[in-house]
């Protein structure tokens, strides 16, 4: 039965936008009406989502607590999720500890990418096997990137940096990570990790790759070669584009510009009635939010990411399972997280971070301590 209401009221919606501009003042005011109603009920849903998870945070895995609650706190600054951002902050340290202490020179580097790379070695998955063939002599990228950048850019967000900060951006300088993201074998296996990481080395102070791997990314994947591109891919090459996105506005604490990033927004656009027939929510959401952060909340792509996702959610479970029909709560942390923020969207914020009167990065974790102001 709520499946049904919302398929109507997501059709009526739709009905309301085309129709609205030969509309009477007292039809404008209705059709405003309508619209609060179905905003609420998005927020609603959001609600439904996010209670079930604040109920059973215990259910999620440090990783995937950090991840949720650094979101939820960035969009409520709600002293509720102090203890999960502190875990976050606590990984991070555990992490650059881990590295400081443990390479001393690239063969240390590329060892530990030599473990991280077995992890591929089933070739199970397309994804995988793409992976596994990427990552074989590259073994030390697999440290650098989803490793040691994304660290270093995770205390940065937090205003904090390692004390052993200068070591770690020497083993960054042995590496010319353009190499990586010039790479269309690379992108093919890992677009949205890529898209990450050169916006985090430039957030950092070290080499702006942004414009490399722009230029690189759309060279591996023509808009006009959508057709020949498996499932797999096509949604590798979202998840690279939104990641742009997503991380140029370091992850939801500053706004982005529509015009910097022209040519995905027009890509959106044109291309949203494939998207929504080949992707998945979690894709689907990330476009909608890429909206939200550029200041586009009336655009039609919102409306109907926010009417995509919401016919997602599971009746019985209330939240929104895999492609699968799973509604394994840790498991689907990524894809209801993002539902969350689309339906119910606050803004882009800079918190928490060091020096600010909230109070939420002030018992930092040993190792991480505030960065040397410029």
């Amino acid at each position: 039965m709520m499946k049904k209401w919302r398929m109507l009221l997501t059709s009526a919606l739709v009905m309301t936008a085309l129709t609205a501009c030969s509309l009477t003042p007292q039809e404008h005011a209705d059709s405003t009406a309508f619209g609060s109603v179905v905003q609420m009920a998005e927020i609603n849903d959001a609600r439904e989502i996010r209670d079930i998870y604040d109920r059973q945070l215990g259910e999620l895995s440090p990783y995937q607590l950090g991840h949720y609650g650094l979101r939820m706190y960035r969009q409520t600054q709600d002293d509720y999720y102090k203890g999960a951002v502190w875990t976050d902050m606590a990984r991070v340290a555990s992490r650059l500890n881990a590295y400081a202490a443990d390479i001393d020179s690239q063969a240390d580097v590329e060892r530990l990418g030599k473990v991280r790379l077995s992890h591929y070695g089933s070739g199970d998955s397309e994804r995988d096997a793409l992976r596994q063939k990427a990552g074989t002599g590259r073994e030390e990228y697999l440290v650098l990137g989803a490793g040691l950048i994304s660290s270093m850019a995770r205390a940065n967000e937090y205003g904090l940096a390692h004390i052993e900060d200068e070591k770690l951006r020497e083993v960054l300088g042995w590496y010319d990570f353009s190499a990586y993201v010039s790479n269309p074998e690379m992108i093919r296996a890992w677009a949205a990790q890529l898209a990450n990481q050169v916006y985090w080395l430039k957030q950092l102070g070290e080499d702006d790759l942004t414009k490399t791997f722009e230029s690189a990314f759309r060279e591996t994947y023509p808009d006009g070669e959508d057709a020949q591109l498996s499932t797999q891919q096509f949604n590798n090459k979202l998840y690279g584009m939104t990641h742009i996105i997503l991380a140029a506005s370091e992850y939801y604490r500053v706004p982005v510009s529509e015009s910097d990033y022209a040519w995905i927004y027009t890509y959106y656009r044109d291309n949203i009635d494939t998207i929504l027939a080949r992707s998945k929510p979690d894709v689907v959401a990330e476009i909608g939010i890429s909206f939200l952060l550029a200041g586009l909340d009336d655009d039609p792509v919102v409306e109907r990411a926010q009417a995509y996702v919401r016919e997602a959610i599971s009746e019985r479970a209330g939240i929104v399972p895999s492609v699968s029909g799973s509604v394994d709560l840790a498991k689907g942390e990524h894809r209801n997280v993002l539902a969350i923020m689309l339906l119910d969207w606050q803004g882009a914020n800079t918190v928490p971070m060091a020096g600010q009167k909230n109070g939420i990065v002030s018992s930092v974790p040993w190792g991480l301590v505030p960065k040397a102001k410029p």
